[in-house]
């Protein structure tokens, strides 16, 4: 049975939105409903904060931070979390009081955290948001739209080791040296955990910027390949639709990670690249990361990361690996595109 109340319209427009909420058209919510128990990944709800924890801010749909406050009202998406260096958290609501597992705007039940973490913001969740039919909203009911596969579009992949590893750097870097170069560029998150640092980096960089929220998921870990996949489809197809030549995907955490292990392994994802390149902390983890890789028969065209901070341990990677270990500075620089990147191309062409 769902359980319906009131909602004044003040108390949505009062509250804080969540990035994961920014495609939602806020003259959809009606009322509440408390019917917790059916509550799943994608539900929108709203939260009051109880206790500030680690997360002391919000990502806010506008694309910037608001300093949390006890008393806050904030509009969260429901969702799973996997995070080695903060949480493990399941899209549950089962306790007067939930948390708030990412600051992208996440809510859920932290399982398991690293130690050197903080307690979670905790929240008491008011109610899911409901539209004019009673039926709770969804992200997914905000995605964009289907559009045809794109087959002809340059798509290079950006993996790493671990989280923290120098992902992000690296692939706004790669996509900012495309665009030096005389391509036209998107950069798209394909996995992860809803937030608007990677999506930012991006665009800071010059690219225009699409991540998995825009195809109605808040976060994919635990979300089914095919629905991963089809989102990775759509994300492409649509930065190809808007211009891009080239589309530098960045896949979340390390290749261990369950879902990034299953799209290495086997996957249209896997099947759509035409290049990968790998970020790692160290030389150690950027010999295991491209081992790791050669065993399911794929293989990096450069190395990049944090790894390439170093002098030293660049040294030490490019050695062990016989791969070139490119900094940012380097990923900027249209000779290197040329040198690396160009050979992969499909059908791109520099522009004039």
């Amino acid at each position: 049975m769902t359980h319906m109340k009131p909602l004044s319209p003040a108390l949505c427009a009062n509250a804080k939105w969540a990035f994961t909420a920014r495609r939602v058209n806020r003259a959809d919510v009606r009322g509440l409903s408390t019917s917790f128990a059916t509550a799943k990944p994608g539900d929108l709800i709203l939260c009051e904060i109880a206790e500030i924890g680690h997360h002391k801010k919000i990502q806010l749909a506008e694309r910037r931070v608001s300093v949390s406050y006890p008393g806050d009202l904030v509009v969260l998406c429901l969702g799973d979390r996997y995070a080695p260096d903060q949480f493990l958290a399941s899209a549950v609501i089962d306790d007067d009081l939930i948390d708030l597992v990412a600051g992208g705007g996440v809510a859920g039940r932290v399982d398991v955290s690293h130690i050197a973490m903080d307690d979670p913001t905790r929240l008491k969740p008011l109610g899911l948001l409901t539209g004019a039919q009673g039926r709770v909203l969804n992200i997914a009911s905000y995605a964009l739209a289907p559009v045809a596969p794109n087959h002809d579009v340059t798509v290079i992949g950006v993996f790493g080791a671990s989280m923290n590893s120098g992902k992000t750097t690296a692939a706004s870097s790669l996509a900012h040296g495309l665009l030096r170069a005389g391509y036209s560029v998107a950069g798209v998150k394909a996995t992860g955990t809803g937030a608007f640092g990677d999506f930012n980096s991006f665009e800071d960089g010059g690219a225009p910027a699409l991540d998995f929220t825009d195809v109605g998921m808040a976060t994919t870990y635990r979300m089914p390949m095919a629905r991963i996949e089809d989102g990775f489809e759509r994300l492409v197809a649509t930065a190809a639709a808007r211009g891009a030549e080239v589309v530098v995907v960045e896949i979340a955490d390390g290749v261990f990670q369950r879902e990034t292990r299953a799209i290495l392994k086997s996957s249209q994802i896997r099947d759509r690249l035409d290049g990968i390149l790998f970020a790692a902390p160290d030389a150690l983890s950027a010999l295991g990361g491209e081992t790791v890789l050669n065993s399911m028969n794929l293989r990096s065209f450069a190395i990049s990361g944090m790894v390439s901070c170093s002098p030293l341990a660049a040294a030490e990677a490019a050695e062990v690996t016989g791969l070139p270990i490119l900094t940012r500075e380097d990923l900027w620089s249209p000779e290197t595109i040329a040198e690396h990147v160009a050979p992969l191309m499909r059908t791109a062409t520099v522009a004039a």
